[in-house]
C-alpha cells in the first residue's frame, strides 16, 4: 500500500513539473512574440519622422495630416512601451489610418510621388506594416495557446498554483480594419 501511494505521489510530482515547464515555455513564447512586434514597431517609429521630413518639403499646406501621423506614432510607442495591448490596438489603428491618409494625400503631389527618398520610405514603412501583421498573427497564436493551456484541465490546476495569467490578444476594431475612403481624404 505504501509503495502505491509513493508511486502516485511521484507521478503527480513528475506531472506537475512537466506541466509547469510546458506552461513556462508557452508563457515565454508569448513574451518572445511581443518582443518581435516591439522591434518592428521601433523600426517603423524611426522611419516615420524621415517620411514626414520628406513630405514637409512638398506638402506645405498639409501640416495637419503630418501632425496626425506624428501624434499617432507617439501613441503607438507609449502603448508599446507600457505593454498595454488594448491601447496598442487602438493606437495602431489610428496610425495605419493616418499613414493611409498621408499616402493618399501624397498622390496630389506629383513631385513627391516621384521623389526617390519618399518612395523608399513608403516601401520601407509598408514592408514593416506587413511584417507587423505577420508578427501580430504569431503573437495572437501564442496568446491563444497560452490561454487555452491555462484553462484546460489538468493544466489549469498547475497554472493556478503557480499564478500563470491570461494574455491579451492584439486586436483591431472593425472601423480600424475597414477600407479607407480615399475620396474623403482628399477633401481635407
Amino acid at each position: 500500500m505504501g509503495l502505491i501511494t509513493l508511486g502516485i505521489i511521484a507521478a503527480l510530482a513528475i506531472y506537475t513539473v512537466m506541466s509547469y515547464n510546458s506552461l513556462v515555455l508557452v508563457k515565454h513564447n508569448v513574451e518572445k512574440a511581443w518582443a518581435n512586434i516591439d522591434v518592428l514597431l521601433k523600426q517603423r517609429h524611426d522611419e516615420i519622422p524621415k517620411l514626414v521630413m520628406v513630405c514637409k518639403e512638398y506638402m506645405k499646406f498639409e501640416q495637419e495630416t503630418l501632425e496626425k501621423v506624428i501624434q499617432a506614432r507617439n501613441h503607438v510607442m507609449v502603448a508599446s512601451e507600457s505593454h498595454d495591448v488594448r491601447a496598442l490596438s487602438k493606437a495602431e489603428g489610428e496610425l495605419r489610418k493616418n499613414l493611409g491618409g498621408l499616402f493618399a494625400v501624397a498622390e496630389a503631389y506629383p513631385d513627391l510621388k516621384t521623389n526617390e527618398q519618399f518612395m523608399h520610405l513608403q516601401q520601407r514603412i509598408s514592408g514593416l506594416e506587413n511584417m507587423i501583421a505577420d508578427r501580430r498573427e504569431f503573437y495572437n497564436d501564442s496568446v491563444n495557446l497560452n490561454n487555452v493551456r491555462i484553462a484546460q484541465f489538468p493544466d489549469a490546476i498547475v497554472a493556478n498554483m503557480f499564478g500563470f495569467k491570461r494574455a491579451e490578444p492584439l486586436r483591431f476594431a472593425a472601423e480600424e480594419t475597414a477600407d479607407v475612403d480615399v475620396g474623403t481624404l482628399f477633401k481635407h
